[in-house]
């Protein structure tokens, strides 16, 4: 069995990471209120919780960028592309089992647009872990 990945998928998954980056700051304050539940931890816990927010975003526009602009690069089957690959597809995936596994148990805001957001966000986010999964299975096989 031969997978190939078309680029105009890896590129439309590099421009939703993108977008889920530049979108973060927004459902962190305005869905969530995130910083007032942040405010409740000590200064240093605090601090820890909005760096690792920040990894979050950057690797999110990161993966992205790397799927934009090497393309090609991230099928060519080299080490390298199957060590990007994994890494973006264990992220991906892991995001989504969090998902399934906690995210369930807490009340989203029920405004439609929250709601509908957050279907759109977990495809989104679906879509990711399986693209580059399968690229890394593509990768692997080549």
């Amino acid at each position: 069995m031969k997978i190939d990945i078309p680029n105009w998928l890896i590129i439309a998954g590099g421009c939703g990471q993108i977008f889920t980056a530049l979108v973060y700051p927004y459902i962190r304050h305005k869905v969530f209120d995130w910083y007032t539940d942040v405010k409740q931890l000590k200064p240093l816990n605090q601090e820890i919780a909005k760096t690792y927010g920040r990894y979050i975003q950057g690797l999110n526009f990161s993966f992205g960028l790397i799927a934009i602009i090497i393309t090609d690069d991230l099928k060519n089957g080299t080490n390298l592309a199957i060590a990007i690959t994994a890494l973006i597809a264990a992220y991906w995936v892991g995001k989504v089992a969090t998902q399934i596994a906690y995210y369930p148990m807490y009340d989203i805001p029920k405004k439609f647009i929250f709601k509908w957001g957050g279907y759109g966000m977990n495809l989104l986010f679906v879509l990711f872990a399986v693209v580059y999964s399968l690229l890394l299975i593509q990768n692997i096989m080549s």
